[in-house]
């Protein structure tokens, strides 16, 4: 073999390497803190997920060592969502579910979508991920886009970017945790500032079924819901108690806003909250851990 059947042979296999390895878009590493080897060879082995290689699955979106900038690394997931616009529903809403690390925000959702509770360790949201699930309120269908947020301050200014598209928000923290009810106010200040000012905010005590381990009295989280004058409720992703109620009354209060019905307009979602509360705290007492 000749000198330039070498380099012919040597080119074809660096681009079926680059064609194989690459994403669509070029990515710039120059923000990331991702520690780097001194070495300067490239290792297709370290690509990060995009559209084309994960299709936005759980896993791709969920990994303990996460590469590359995140303002680059979910810009794609922000595309899918944009695109997966609703069909056949009479409204649609997009509802983010906010809280520090642990309090429970990807088993609620997962309760109140799959209507299944995630036993044992699993790996921390990474960045941000979205669920669809549409609903029916008053024989109306309402498309809820449920985006899952990560809670480490790493991430912040990620999810600060998605605050302003979304109708609604859950702002969660976990009972048995004490600073993470602490936060709750500076999660509410990060709220007002990027968020839009009609926006839904629904405080959640979650983990309620952790009767042995609680932290934080119900009386704490009303008295500091009524402060900043947002419904509450305990819930618990465990037994799926008011896990659907906290999403159909958010579902039901952005339906009475974009309704011309009287009746809707009428709708009170605080009043709502109180009364459905009450109705389950009668109906659990005698057959679930609350």
């Amino acid at each position: 073999m000749n000198n330039v059947e070498e380099n012919v042979l040597t080119v074809t296999k660096r681009n079926k390497l680059v064609s194989r390895c690459s994403t669509s878009e070029t990515t710039d590493w120059t923000n990331s803190t991702t520690p780097t080897s001194s070495s300067s060879t490239w290792d297709p082995d370290q690509v990060v997920p995009t559209a084309a290689t994960s299709r936005f699955s759980s896993a791709s979106l969920r990994t303990q060592n996460p590469l590359g900038p995140p303002s680059r690394r979910f810009n794609n997931l922000d595309s899918a969502a944009r695109q997966a616009t609703p069909d056949q529903v009479d409204f649609f809403f997009k509802v983010m579910l906010l809280g520090d690390s642990g309090v429970g925000k990807t088993c609620l959702l997962t309760r109140f979508r799959d209507g299944r509770f995630l036993f044992g360790n699993y790996i921390t949201t990474v960045g941000i991920d979205f669920r669809n699930k549409v609903v029916t309120v008053d024989e109306t269908k309402v498309k809820l886009q449920i985006w899952d947020t990560a809670g480490q301050e790493r991430f912040r200014s990620v999810t600060h970017a998605y605050y302003r598209d979304a109708h609604a928000l859950l702002l969660l923290y976990d009972v048995t945790n004490k600073t993470s009810f602490d936060n709750i106010r500076a999660w509410l200040s990060e709220i007002r500032e990027h968020a839009n000012e009609d926006v839904v905010i629904m405080l959640l005590g979650n983990k309620s079924d952790c009767r042995q381990e609680r932290m934080v009295k119900k009386e704490d989280g009303e008295r500091l819901a009524q402060e900043y004058k947002v419904p509450f409720m305990e819930t618990s992703a465990k037994t799926g108690l008011n896990v659907e109620l906290a999403f159909l009354a958010v579902a039901r209060e952005l339906k009475a806003r974009k309704s011309s019905d009287p009746d809707d307009t009428k709708f009170n979602v605080q009043d709502y909250v109180r009364q459905q509360s009450k109705k389950n705290s009668c109906f659990n007492s005698n057959c679930l851990t609350t």
